[in-house]
């Protein structure tokens, strides 16, 4: 009875923390808007500060950095991948805008349906699949009723969704054995390793007209890499242990309710949407309330059964 308590209280403070991290996250898009960089600096600027600030607070908490070298490779690869969705992620922001890119990116729960039984050897679940092709269907809403060329941040939207799934289902078994703040240092490290050595040729390549924030740009940039990265990043790693990638990634479509409703009323994008837009993107919160309603259902059933044995 006293552990089936504690488990209890791990699993809702964990659900507490994944919201908390959703809404911190929901900010990020309508940050990576404001700040006046193409999306390849605008990343490189928030893994320099991310990892400053994730290096600081090991270093003065008396945290260990040491972890296995296998631990190190697997952080290495996570790392360069994180950087990638977020090259992606804004990509998709500034060739279209904050709503758009949330609502596509909640597809992420549909390849988390599909690749983690794939990686974990795991049977897939129907009814995950269920929830995920619902919140597709509204994806697909949203990109047929698109009027204004977003074309190609809707394919960026989708990439960054494809590769931010595999984010969460890689962390899940190395969460187990490395302190969450450790793992995100090393993750923002390692993009950070990688996106600079990529940087030249992506500047020679793209030609950016703006190289270095203003002030302006500090202070946002400062706003998402330590209170919207460095915070949701713990907070999201915590959450996993006691959650599933699919429960972590499908939670994430109320992402866009929050972001969504930042840009209408800091950027008026409500004015270039359509009709087909809001139906796409009420499906796809209808998946989500959908699923957090079965999944209580199915949580308080095992909790009575653990109570009774």
């Amino acid at each position: 009875m006293l552990s089936s308590y504690h488990s209890k209280s791990d699993t809702t403070k964990a659900y507490i923390q994944m919201h908390l991290s959703i809404v911190l996250w929901g900010a990020t898009a309508v940050l990576g808007r404001g700040i006046e960089l193409s999306e390849g600096l605008l990343v490189w600027y928030r893994l320099i500060i991310t990892t400053a600030s994730l290096g600081l607070y090991i270093f003065f908490f008396n945290k260990s950095f040491k972890v296995s070298k296998s631990n190190f490779l697997k952080l290495f690869g996570i790392g360069a991948l994180l950087m990638v969705h977020w090259l992606f992620f804004y990509g998709a922001i500034k060739y279209s805008n904050v709503s758009i890119t949330l609502s596509v990116f909640s597809s992420t729960s549909l390849f988390t349906a599909l690749i983690e039984p794939l990686v974990t050897k795991k049977k897939f679940n129907r009814i995950e699949l269920l929830y995920s092709i619902l919140a597709m269907a509204g994806i697909g809403i949203v990109f047929y009723s698109d009027e204004n060329s977003f074309t190609v941040g809707i394919i960026l939207a989708l990439l960054a969704a494809f590769i931010g799934a595999f984010f969460n289902i890689l962390n899940k078994d190395v969460v187990k054995e490395v302190a969450s703040e450790v793992v995100s240092f090393y993750e923002i490290f390692s993009g950070l390793i990688v996106l600079t050595i990529f940087l030249p040729f992506y500047i020679n390549y793209f030609q950016p007209e703006k190289r270095f924030p203003t002030n302006a740009d500090w202070l946002l940039l400062s706003v998402l890499a330590i209170a919207c990265t460095h915070v949701t990043l713990i907070l999201s790693l915590n959450a996993l242990k006691h959650l599933s990638a699919f429960t972590l990634n499908l939670s994430i479509n109320l992402e866009p309710v929050y972001g969504i409703a930042l840009a209408f009323l800091i950027f008026g994008e409500n004015k270039n949407l359509n009709t087909g837009f809001f139906i796409g993107t009420a499906i796809i919160m209808f998946s989500v309330v959908l699923h957090s309603y079965f999944a209580s259902r199915k949580e308080t059933a095992e909790q009575a059964t653990v109570i009774h044995e």
